[in-house]
């Protein structure tokens, strides 16, 4: 979108106005760099349009820590619950008032690009001029395989940060595709309501709930885990691409063997279609041990740190192989896919951009003078991918652009 109007003019421009934002705004307002923060919807958009009604934070609400919050604004009674997305909704919001986050609410960023001096931000309430963008949209997309293409025509589907709630899929059986944190808590939900489920399960990441009577995310808090820089990973872009633990909210574990208790129906990962039946790779024992390793790996490194042992995980019981399923017999009436999300940076038009449509960055700074980028996984530390992750994220980016605008144009100061 293009716009004659005269544009205005700010030294840091933040797009979206999700935790991630909002936290760089404190850091920017506390170093007294004027900037504006540009939200499409409404200040934590994401979780009140993108979650299903049931959804429950991974994280314990101790790790809702954000810079400026000196106590949690939910109150001390949700430090070890896990929030809703409702409740989430609800701190993301009031975080924003109580920094005093200069958000400009439903304006829309139709395209970010590298000017003169600086950057072009053109919206849908006219442009803007910044000596610095930062790219903290929450706004994302669900990510479909190819074969999404290929279902029979008429079998409806729906992607998880589409889906709602069981009632809002047809009668019948559910196929579920992806066996992350989504797609196991949708798969539980939906057989609970008495649809038979299907979930094709790929590579998966497994972790109980609770060991040696504390949270598991206590535990690689304590040994160190979370605060993995991303230059010291081995591999930093698998580590970015991993799943999400098999999690679910509270004290109860959500495993493969849990869902099979419960009547879900477990096949391999989903390969491709042929004559209206799906096909299943015949992987999901080796998939099964693999994640069964490398729980048990993590919960022996948190023994070796901290001494003494625990109890390791039950082994996953895998079914007899089911290698095809019938999509037109009536078996199935629905395909939920829980196959991933990525940030829609599709208003970004610069050279950025890797082969796979991914922004390169060294640690949320990208290559291009002035442009960040922030909450994503895996950002500048393991914890970058949790609420929690926004504290020392935001204070690394704005040090180093606070350190760029030093040695360059002088910062117009707020106040």
């Amino acid at each position: 979108m293009t716009t004659s109007a005269p544009s205005r003019r700010t030294t840091v421009a933040v797009i979206g106005a999700g935790h991630s934002g909002l936290a760089v705004s404190h850091r920017l307002s506390a170093e007294g760099i004027d900037h504006v923060v540009l939200e499409r919807g409404q200040v934590a958009h994401s979780w009140h349009t993108q979650r299903w009604d049931s959804l429950r934070l991974l994280t314990p609400g101790w790790m809702n820590r954000l810079p400026g919050l000196g106590e949690p604004l939910l109150g001390p009674a949700h430090v070890d619950e896990f929030l809703t997305a409702a409740q989430v909704a609800s701190l993301v919001t009031g975080y924003a008032d109580v920094i005093s986050a200069p958000v400009h609410e439903q304006v829309a960023v139709h395209r970010v690009s590298p000017a003169t001096d600086g950057f072009l931000v053109e919206t849908s309430a006219g442009p803007w001029t910044a000596d610095h963008v930062v790219l903290a949209t929450g706004s994302v997309r669900g990510v479909l395989p190819p074969l999404a293409a290929d279902l029979p025509p008429g079998l409806p589907s729906v992607h998880a940060i589409d889906y709602r709630r069981p009632s809002q899929l047809p009668p019948g059986g559910v196929l579920v595709v992806g066996a992350a944190a989504s797609g196991v808590q949708i798969a539980a939900e939906l057989q609970a309501s008495g649809r038979q489920v299907t979930l094709a399960v790929g590579e998966h990441v497994r972790v109980p709930r609770r060991y040696r009577g504390r949270d598991i995310f206590a535990w690689i808090e304590e040994v160190g885990i979370l605060d993995e820089r991303w230059d010291e990973i081995d591999d930093v872009t698998r580590a970015r691409r991993l799943s999400s633990f098999q999690l679910v909210g509270g004290t109860a574990d959500l495993d493969l063997n849990t869902l099979q208790e419960a009547g879900v129906r477990l096949v391999g990962k989903l390969a491709g279609t042929r004559d209206g039946s799906a096909l299943f790779s015949g992987s999901l024992t080796n998939m099964a041990s693999l994640a069964d390793l490398k729980a048990n790996r993590l919960l022996k490194s948190i023994d070796d740190a901290v001494g003494g042992t625990g109890e390791r995980l039950e082994p996953t019981r895998v079914p007899d192989p089911l290698l095809s399923l019938s999509l037109t017999s009536g078996e199935i009436g629905s395909v939920v896919w829980a196959t991933g999300i990525k940030p829609d940076h599709s208003f970004l038009d610069a050279d950025v951009f890797d082969h796979k449509g991914a922004i390169r960055h060294d640690g949320g700074v990208t290559h291009l003078p002035g442009l960040y980028v922030t909450g994503l996984p895996v950002l500048r530390r393991r914890r970058s991918t949790y609420i929690d992750g926004a504290r020392e994220d935001s204070a690394d980016l704005v040090s180093h652009l606070t350190e760029r605008l030093s040695t360059s144009t002088p910062a117009r100061r707020t106040g």
